[in-house]
């Protein structure tokens, strides 16, 4: 993988997307909660949520990537389906590490540039493997 076009990592949209996680407080007596961490770069991510992905919370220790990506997670998710979210984190684990296609994913498109940065692949996947931990243990719980 090349350097992004014209592409610093850290650009204004990527860096504004921080500002959205102050719109999806964590709660800690959602239903559903989920975690994740980066063996990478030791980020974490913690996702609380209710059955079929209702209303999301976040409680975000990572990067400005992590953090963007958890945000254009969170404003995309609701009411998808696990098998969506399973589908869409290997997708998107793809496009960062073989150079895949870009996934379908709404704004995925704004973290293009981490893609050629290695240390960053995890930090990226954080919200995806969040929910499917939290999706996990509510299939359990069935």
């Amino acid at each position: 993988m090349t350097a992004p076009p014209g592409g610093a990592l850290y650009s204004p949209a990527l860096l504004g997307l921080a500002i959205e996680l102050a719109g999806y407080p964590f709660d800690e007596n959602a239903s559903l909660i989920g975690e994740a961490r980066s063996r990478s770069c030791g980020s974490t991510l913690a996702l609380s949520t209710e059955p079929g992905i209702g209303k999301i919370g976040l409680r975000v220790t990572a990067c400005a990537v992590g953090q963007a990506s958890a945000a254009i997670f969170a404003r995309h998710a609701t009411a998808r389906e696990p098998a969506e979210i399973a589908d869409l984190a290997a997708s998107i684990d793809e496009w960062v590490t073989a150079d895949g296609p870009q996934p379908d994913w709404p704004d995925l498109e704004m973290l293009d540039a981490a893609r050629a940065y290695p240390a960053r692949h995890g930090a990226i996947l954080l919200p995806w493997k969040a929910a499917l931990d939290a999706l996990s243990k509510g299939a359990a719980e069935r």
